[in-house]
């Protein structure tokens, strides 16, 4: 074990043993779901609550003569990119089935964010034949520093179709619209019934016509989102969520049936926006149970143990401080969504009474627990910087997050327009930003603890929906526990 992870070891024992200052994990998910406010594109309802937002992108997809309206900008940008989107709404969705029971006062709020993203993707796979990708020219957009209320870049829509299919983006919203209607179903069995029925149209569809978007919308989605792990993961990913919103047969053989298609290299322990892989082993584990040994459940052990910063066969990197780390940017997400994994695995362990065996390491279900804990609560502050990562949370926080709207003048103090070029004035100051993204968490320290809270960084001062939808599912749990 390197010196590194020894000292990562260490950090997370003094933190198991209370060594480290307690967090207000209702505080930080109360923010971590507002965020979401803060992201919304299109009319602004009157309960909005990130006040400086205001009106965007009204008049989306009305050049083609389809309603684009509303759904999330995915970053600190002002584009609607479906593909990160839909993985969004999927682990928000996931976070309520596991752990709503926590939510407390925030569960109405969860599913506003949550319907927020659904309502737009039903607008998204409206039209028969179509599944609109992206709305937004990245590029037009990126050169700009405009705020959302002022764009006047173009809002180009962008669609996959049978002859130019897009499996990944199609399958995602397929298992994001049947996560959700789960969600619904004891409270509003009708829209419930209607999510579930698109994800199985949107599902056939996804696999009817298989392709990657990269070759039709490539010219677009790349370098910004491309499917870099091929659309196979999001096909199985999506059975997998329509067998558990259905329990159909059909659904199960499909996963076992296509399952041999993913790669089988050391993707076991990938999980995010564009590889499904450790999600799908999770997942399934508790849906399917035939083969023995079933492949679902050695493949997500395989997965816990390389993650663990003590197991032989540990894959990720830890910070000094204790950070998982992965190559690319964004850091966190990868920190929030394999926490995520493994508190969820955590429980399947505990209820079979089982431990996984790390070579001559046991990882029982609380281990699982406390590295997970370790992650959520190095982003809260427990960290050499002592510093959150959580926008409006604790003393000390990202005060120059890479993102447009946040870092230009509101209307309301600024009301007039705003051009492309006129927004950098307020990119290269160095002051803080003038409007609070309250929860948003951004991509992070480097390997080092360190951080430079500067917008020009954007690798790790920008916010993205994918960190926080599966932070919001570990908060709940230990704001409970």
């Amino acid at each position: 074990m390197s010196l590194i992870q020894r000292l990562s070891v260490l950090g997370m024992a003094a933190m198991a043993m209370g060594l480290v200052a307690s967090h207000d994990y209702g505080a930080a998910l109360t923010k971590s779901i507002l965020f979401y406010e803060g992201q919304r594109s299109g009319k602004l309802p009157p309960t909005q609550r990130i006040t400086w937002r205001k009106d965007s992108a009204l008049r989306d997809g009305f050049e083609i003569g389809v309603d684009l309206v509303g759904g999330y900008y995915d970053a600190g940008d002002n584009v609607k990119f479906t593909f990160p989107m839909a993985f969004s709404i999927t682990m928000l969705a996931w976070s309520l089935l596991e752990f709503g029971q926590s939510l407390g006062t925030d569960l109405q709020h969860s599913l506003k964010a949550i319907q927020w993203g659904t309502d737009y993707l039903l607008k998204a796979t409206s039209v028969p034949g179509f599944v609109f990708a992206q709305v937004g020219d990245p590029y037009g957009d990126h050169n700009c520093w405009e705020r959302p209320e002022d764009m006047d870049t173009p809002r180009t829509p962008y669609a996959v179709s049978k002859e130019f299919p897009g499996s990944e983006v199609s399958a995602e919203i397929a298992a994001a619209l049947a996560a959700s209607s789960m969600v619904f179903r004891p409270i509003n069995r009708g829209y419930s019934a209607r999510l579930l029925k698109r994800a199985r149209m949107v599902f056939e569809f996804a696999d009817k016509y298989r392709g990657s978007y990269n070759d039709s919308l490539g010219p677009w989605a790349c370098p910004f989102y491309c499917d870099y792990s091929g659309y196979q993961d999001e096909l199985v990913w999506g059975a997998a969520w329509l067998l558990r919103a259905t329990k159909a047969p059909y659904y199960r053989n499909y996963v076992l049936a296509n399952i041999q298609n993913l790669d089988k290299s050391s993707s076991f322990a990938e999980f995010g926006w564009d590889t499904k892989h450790a999600g799908i082993n999770v997942l399934v584990s508790r849906l399917i149970k035939s083969q023995t040994p079933e492949p679902f459940i050695t493949n997500a052990d395989k997965f816990v143990c390389s993650v663990l910063p003590e197991s032989p066969t540990v894959s990720v990197s830890y910070s000094p401080g204790g950070l998982l780390i992965k190559p690319g940017g964004s850091n966190l997400q990868h920190a929030t969504a394999l926490s995520f994994l493994l508190l969820v695995y955590s429980r399947r362990l505990s209820k079979d009474s089982r431990v996984i065996h790390c070579g001559n390491v046991v990882a029982t279900p609380a281990r699982l627990i406390q590295v997970a804990r370790s992650q959520v609560d190095y982003i809260l502050g427990s960290n050499p910087l002592n510093m959150s990562y959580i926008v409006g949370y604790s003393k000390k926080f990202p005060e120059r997050i890479h993102h447009r709207g946040s870092s230009l003048p509101s209307i309301t103090q600024h009301p007039q327009h705003i051009d492309c070029t006129g927004g950098a004035t307020y990119f290269y100051t160095d002051n803080p930003n003038p409007n609070l993204l309250t929860g948003a968490v951004v991509g992070g320290p480097d390997i080092k603890d360190s951080y430079a809270d500067s917008r020009a960084d954007f690798a790790h001062s920008e916010p993205t929906t994918y960190i926080n939808a599966p932070l919001v599912g570990l908060l709940a749990y230990f704001k409970s526990h």
